[in-house]
């Protein structure tokens, strides 16, 4: 399995009988809205997506049509062909994607994304991790440290996936992916700040270490204040009180 398949793992998983196309364009939208295929790279093949999934390519060709009609893939043939991720600001439009943000009770997903991601925190403190998972857990933080600009979001939503697989609670996990989902459609308005990112830097290396380290109480904190960071930065953005 590829590095980029595998960043996929957090999100895909076989489907319930029964809503076999609902579940499955709900997890690749995730997908797409996780930014865990950047824009302009391909989904994996429709047979490996298939069998993750658990659903015959025909349910998935459906799933991506629904996709492809909302601007959010784009189907392309020939040796080099697929289903590629477009741009959202560029399909959908800056304005679209603000009225959708508008439509978002911003508390409800802040106050969400902050008690599920300090319990994981917690979780991964508190239980240890093996040397796989350490080694998992370092590679996700080095992978933002060096982040180009552009592709800071996306690495940095793989850091914060991670450490939620991590906690060892499927349920948590995917309940994250969800809200992650949320807070980067709300993060999609508003501008990439370099001294936001350097000091979102220095958290989570902080926040690396306290888990590593078993400091459960450290790494809840650590991980309450950067939860708050970013909660003020979308209210003040985005107008909220």
């Amino acid at each position: 399995m590829s590095q980029a398949e595998d960043s996929l793992a957090p999100v895909l998983r076989p489907v319930r009988a029964g809503n076999g196309f609902e579940e499955a364009l709900e997890q690749i939208l995730q997908v797409v809205r996780l930014g865990l295929v950047p824009a302009g790279e391909r989904l994996p093949a429709e047979r490996d997506l298939a069998e993750r999934l658990g659903i015959s390519r025909v349910t998935l060709r459906e799933v991506l049509k629904v996709l492809q009609d909302q601007g959010l893939v784009e189907s392309r043939r020939g040796r080099y062909g697929g289903t590629f991720v477009l741009s959202r600001a560029e399909a959908q439009g800056e304005d679209e994607l603000r009225r959708r943000s508008g439509e978002t009770d911003i508390e409800d997903v802040l106050r969400f994304r902050e008690v599920l991601e300090v319990g994981a925190a917690g979780l991964c403190a508190a239980h240890g991790l093996d040397r796989e998972q350490t080694v998992r857990l370092r590679e996700a933080l080095a992978r933002t440290r060096d982040a180009p600009l552009a592709d800071y979001r996306r690495l940095d939503t793989l850091l914060h996936l991670t450490l939620a697989e991590l906690s060892g609670s499927p349920t948590l996990t995917a309940q994250y992916a969800a809200v992650r989902a949320a807070v980067n459609d709300l993060l999609d308005c508003i501008p990439l700040l370099v001294r936001n990112l350097e000091h979102s830097q220095r958290q989570h290396a902080a926040l690396v270490e306290a888990v590593l380290d078993g400091d459960a109480d450290g790494a809840r904190e650590i991980m309450r204040e950067h939860c708050a960071g970013t909660a003020a930065l979308l209210r003040g953005f985005l107008g909220r009180p």
